[in-house]
This record gives structure tokens, C-alpha cells and sequence, in this order.
């Protein structure tokens, strides 16, 4: 699986990638803008995408359509990720075209649950996280 990870905070990219590494199987860019986005997909067309909601240079919710639409893929998997309260933030985010909405700090088990049932990881939801 090739996931796109948008998010302009290093920690949270770092952590992210570790799961994901972590997972195995899964090959993983990042972004730290919605235009360093939209080069990136432009080169290497991710398989799932998740996106921050507040970016530099845009929100989560106007990166998503640009990206589906960079890419000719209406229904690409995608995941919201942001530090609101996820009951501010789940209506609008699944009206918005996304999946799912992950806050932070992200659950890593939720994750890579989410990438093994999506056939991109294969740690079990039970074994030790790299923040464990």
C-alpha cells in the first residue's frame, strides 16, 4: 500500500511514519503542505491518503478533492487527522469525502488496525506500538 501522509507538525509525520513502518507493508511519502502535496501525488500515486486539517496553505477539506481529482480518483481512501474534538470534527470530515477521522494524539492500535484491514499492514492490532 502507498499512503501520502500530510501533516505540517514534524513530531506527529515522525510518529506516523514509525507506525507505518511499524506495520510493514507499507510504503509511505510525506507532505508538509497542500502544494508539496499535490507534487508529490503528481509523482507517486498513493494507494490512501491522510490529511491534517490545518495545513499552511490550505485545509484538509479543500486538499482532499484537489488530490482525488490530481489523481482521477474520486473514492481514493482518505482520513481525516487533526487535533479538534472529534465531535466537531467527524460530521464534517465524512461530508467532506473523507473515511474516517483520526485525532490527535492518534491511537497507533486504530491505525494500524485501519492499514492491516485495508491490506497495507500487517502487525496485529495487539502487539506493542512504537509509542509503547
Amino acid at each position: 500500500m502507498r499512503l501520502l501522509y500530510v501533516d505540517d507538525d514534524r513530531i506527529n509525520t515522525l510518529l506516523f511514519v514509525e507506525a507505518c513502518r511499524y506495520a510493514g507493508g507499507v510504503e509511505i511519502e510525506t507532505a508538509a503542505t497542500g502544494a508539496e502535496a499535490l507534487e508529490v501525488a503528481g509523482r507517486w500515486a498513493p494507494d490512501l491518503l491522510v490529511i491534517d486539517l490545518h495545513l499552511p496553505d490550505t485545509t484538509g477539506y479543500q486538499l482532499l478533492p484537489a488530490l482525488r481529482a490530481l489523481l482521477q480518483a474520486p473514492t481514493l481512501p482518505a482520513y481525516l487527522c487533526t487535533a479538534e474534538e472529534a465531535r466537531l470534527v467527524t460530521e464534517p470530515a465524512r461530508l467532506a469525502g473523507f473515511d474516517g477521522c483520526w485525532t490527535k494524539p492518534v491511537d497507533l492500535q486504530v491505525i494500524l488496525s485501519e492499514l492491516a484491514r485495508r491490506g497495507g499492514g500487517s502487525a496485529a492490532a495487539t502487539g506493542p506500538t512504537p509509542a509503547q
